[in-house]
C-alpha cells in the first residue's frame, strides 16, 4: 500500500521531498501496487502540447489492484455495502470474493455481447451494486466507461452517447429516489431515437420490475445473461497510459467536455489520497454519499477504497427520506468511521434542525469530508459541532473532475483545520497564484488564478475526440501551467481558500454547470430571443441560477412563462439545471463588440449594485438600471 503519513513532521518532510524528487517519489508509491510489467519510464510531460504520461510501459489492470490482490488476505472481508432507498429493503454486502465474482461474470458477458478493449460504454443507472460491478467489468477487459448522472435528461445523454461513440448503454428499468419511481429506461429510449447509431446494445438491470418498451434488436436483460457466466474472467494487460474512463464535465461553451482519465496514475493518486485524506485504517468502514455519476463517486467511492482494500457504502436514496435523519441513522447503523459529503446536503440538513442528528449515536465517526464546493463558515461549525461533536477533523477537499483525485485539503489530526479554507496541498501537488498576466504571486495574504505548475499522476490527458479543447481550457492561459479556473486566496499559514469560479460557470449543489449550456436549453423556448445565465449566492445550494431573458412575444402569465422554460431546461439537461429565478428583460448590458457583461448580471442578481464599475462604455448603458429596477427579490 501506498505511504500513510501520520504526523505533521512527516507531512512536511514527505511533501518537499515529493517536491524535489516527484519522479522518485511517485515511483516508491507506485511500486506498492500489483503491475504485470513495470513501467519503462516514470513520468514524461509538456504542458505546451499537452502530452502527459505517467508509468508510460508499465502494463497493469486496475481491477488485480481493486480486487484480485486483497483476495488473499482479505477475502471476506465486506468490500461493498448497499444501503437501499427505503430503510426496510434489505441491505447488500459484497465480501471482496464475491465481488470479484461478480465483476468477472459481468465482464464475460460484456464480451459475449461483443465489447472488446478500448470500446466505450455508456452507464445510465441510479446507485445500485450493478453499476459499480458494471463499472469494474468495463475496466477488467479493458472496456473504457462513460458514467453519465442519471438525472441528465435524454438530450444530455444522447450528447454523452454520440460524442464517446458508445457501443452499449447499461441501464435500469427505473430508479427509485426517495418517494419517487424514476423511468430510467425510458429516457435511455428516448436517446437513442436522437440518433446514437453507435449503440450495439442496451443492457437493462432489473431495479424495481414494472412494464418498459423493450426492443428485441437491441435490449438485453442483466439477469438473463450476466448471471449464467462463468466467475472467473482473466485482467485485460492494459498500459498505464490507456485510458480506464471519460466523464463529461459542463464547461464555458455549451457542448459538454469528456474528460479522459488514464490507467496507472489514477490508480496510484486516488488509492494515496483515499488513504491520507481520509486516515482510512483496517477495519474501518467508509461512506461517501456522492453519486457514481460525478468523478467524487469514481475516485472515492469504487476505485481508491477498493484499491486500498476498504470496505466502502453505496447509497441508493436521498439525504431527506424517509426524513432528514437518514444520513445519521446510516451512520449509526453501520457504525461509519469517515463520512465524506457536499455542502449543499449539510446546509439543507442544517436547516431541517438539530433533533435529526442529536436521534442518533455517531461515536463511530473519525473524519467528516466536504466535497464539491467551498464549505460556507456558518455550516462548518454546525457540522463540526453537531455531526463532529468537535473532535472529528473536518477535511474541505478541493479537487476537480479533471484533476482526478483530492489536491488541497487538511489531513486529519495531522494538519490544522480553518473554516472556509481547504488548507494544504497533497504531497506531489505543486499550487501556485498568477495574476492575470502570468506572473507568480509568491507572498502570503493574497488572492490570484489558482494553478498547478508540476504533473500529478492522476490529471486529466486530454478531452475525448478534440485534444485541442484540453489545451485551450486548461493549459493555453498560463504558458506551462495547469489553469484550474478557480480563483484562491492564501492565508499568511499558507492555506489555500478557493474564492470560487473565474469563467462562465456556475457550482449548483457542488456540480458545474456551464452557463452556456443553460442558456442555449432557455434559448429552445419557442418565445425566447436571447438569455444570459449568471449564479447567485443561494442560501442551501451555494450558487443559484439566475436567468435573465428576452422574450419575442409579450407575456400574459408570467409564472406560466416560468414553468415552461424550467420545462424546456429539465428537458434540454436535466431537472439539476433548472434556474431558480427566471427575470424577463427588455435588453442584456454589452459591450460594443457585443459581449454580455455578465460581470454586470451577477452583481445585480446578487444585489450588489452599489459598484457596478463604469457602464458608459456599454453599446446600451441605459439597459442597466432597467435590470436593476426589475430584479427579482427573495
Amino acid at each position: 500500500m501506498p505511504l500513510q503519513i501520520s504526523s505533521l513532521e512527516e507531512y512536511q518532510s514527505v511533501y518537499q521531498q515529493s517536491i524535489r524528487e516527484p519522479e522518485a517519489f511517485w515511483a516508491a508509491q507506485a511500486e506498492t501496487f500489483y503491475w504485470q510489467k513495470k513501467w519503462d519510464k516514470v513520468l514524461e510531460w509538456d504542458f505546451k502540447k499537452p502530452d502527459v504520461k505517467w508509468f508510460s510501459g508499465g502494463k497493469l489492470n486496475i481491477t488485480e489492484n481493486c480486487l484480485d490482490r486483497h483476495l488473499e488476505s482479505k477475502g471476506d472481508q465486506t468490500a461493498i455495502i448497499w444501503e437501499p432507498n427505503d430503510p426496510n429493503e434489505t441491505v447488500k454486502k459484497y465480501t471482496f470474493r464475491e465481488l470479484h465474482a461478480a465483476v468477472c461474470k459481468a465482464a464475460n458477458a460484456l464480451k459475449v455481447l461483443g465489447i472488446e478493449k478500448g470500446d466505450r460504454v455508456c452507464f445510465y443507472m441510479p446507485m445500485v451494486p450493478e453499476l459499480a460491478i458494471g463499472v469494474l467489468a468495463c475496466a477488467r477487459i479493458g472496456a473504457v466507461h462513460s458514467v453519465v448522472f442519471a438525472g441528465f435528461s435524454a438530450n444530455a445523454l444522447a450528447d454523452r452517447i454520440k460524442d464517446a461513440t458508445c457501443k452499449m448503454v447499461i441501464c435500469s428499468d427505473f430508479n427509485k429516489r426517495g418517494q419517487k419511481v424514476i423511468p430510467v429506461k425510458s429516457v435511455v429510449d428516448e436517446a437513442i431515437a436522437l440518433g446514437c447509431s453507435s449503440v450495439e446494445t442496451v443492457l437493462v438491470h432489473k431495479n424495481t420490475g414494472g412494464d418498459i418498451v423493450w426492443d428485441e434488436k437491441i435490449d438485453q436483460w442483466w439477469h438473463n445473461i450476466v448471471d449464467i457466466q462463468t466467475p472467473q474472467c482473466p485482467a485485460e494487460p492494459m498500459d498505464a497510459e490507456d485510458m480506464l474512463f471519460i466523464l463529461y464535465t459542463s464547461g464555458s461553451t455549451g457542448k459538454p467536455k469528456g474528460v479522459v482519465h488514464t490507467c496507472g496514475g489514477y490508480m496510484v493518486y486516488t488509492t494515496f489520497s483515499f488513504k491520507n485524506v481520509f486516515q482510512y485504517k483496517e477495519g474501518d468502514v467508509y461512506w461517501c454519499t456522492a453519486d457514481i455519476g460525478w468523478i467524487t463517486g469514481h475516485s472515492y467511492i469504487v476505485y481508491g477504497p477498493l484499491s486500498a482494500g476498504a470496505t466502502t457504502i453505496m447509497f441508493e436514496g436521498v439525504p431527506t427520506f424517509p426524513d432528514a435523519g437518514r444520513f445519521w441513522q446510516i451512520c449509526d447503523k453501520h457504525k461509519v468511521n469517515q463520512f465524506y459529503t457536499a455542502p449543499t446536503a449539510i446546509r439543507a440538513l442544517m436547516a431541517k434542525g438539530d433533533e435529526f442528528v442529536d436521534a442518533y449515536d455517531l461515536s463511530s465517526l473519525k473524519v467528516i469530508g466536504s466535497v464539491g464546493e467551498p464549505i460556507n463558515e456558518e455550516a462548518w461549525h454546525w457540522y463540526n459541532e453537531k455531526v463532529g461533536k468537535k473532535r472529528c477533523p473536518i477535511v474541505d477537499t478541493w479537487w476537480q473532475t479533471e484533476t482526478g483525485g483530492i489536491m488541497i485539503t487538511p489531513l486529519p489530526n495531522i494538519t490544522d483545520t480553518k473554516p472556509c479554507y481547504a488548507a494544504y496541498p497533497m504531497p506531489g501537488i505543486q499550487p501556485v497564484l498568477l495574476d492575470s498576466d502570468g506572473n507568480e504571486i509568491t507572498e502570503n495574504e493574497a488572492e490570484g488564478l489558482l494553478c498547478v505548475r508540476f504533473p500529478w499522476p492522476s490529471m486529466l490527458r486530454t478531452t475525448y475526440g478534440d485534444h485541442e479543447r484540453c489545451k485551450n481550457t486548461y493549459f493555453a492561459a498560463f504558458e506551462n501551467h495547469y489553469f484550474t479556473g478557480d480563483g484562491a486566496r492564501r492565508d499568511a499559514d499558507g492555506r489555500y481558500r478557493i474564492i470560487g469560479r473565474v469563467d462562465d460557470v456556475i457550482n449548483v449543489s457542488g456540480h458545474r454547470m456551464g452557463t452556456a449550456e443553460v442558456e442555449n436549453a432557455i434559448n429552445e423556448h419557442s418565445n425566447v430571443v436571447e438569455s444570459a445565465v449568471v449564479g447567485y449566492p443561494h442560501a442551501i445550494k451555494g450558487q443559484g441560477i439566475y436567468a435573465y431573458v428576452i422574450v419575442n412575444e409579450t407575456v400574459s402569465d408570467e409564472t406560466v412563462f416560468r414553468t415552461e422554460v424550467c420545462e424546456v431546461v429539465r428537458r434540454e439537461i436535466g431537472a439539476i439545471a433548472k434556474p431558480d429565478k427566471i427575470q424577463l428583460v427588455s435588453g442584456l448590458p454589452k459591450t460594443r463588440s457585443g459581449k454580455i457583461m455578465r460581470r454586470i448580471l451577477r452583481k445585480i442578481a446578487a444585489n450588489d449594485t452599489e459598484n457596478l464599475g463604469d457602464v458608459s462604455t456599454l453599446l446600451n448603458p441605459d439597459i442597466v438600471e432597467s435590470v436593476i429596477e426589475g430584479r427579482l427579490k427573495e
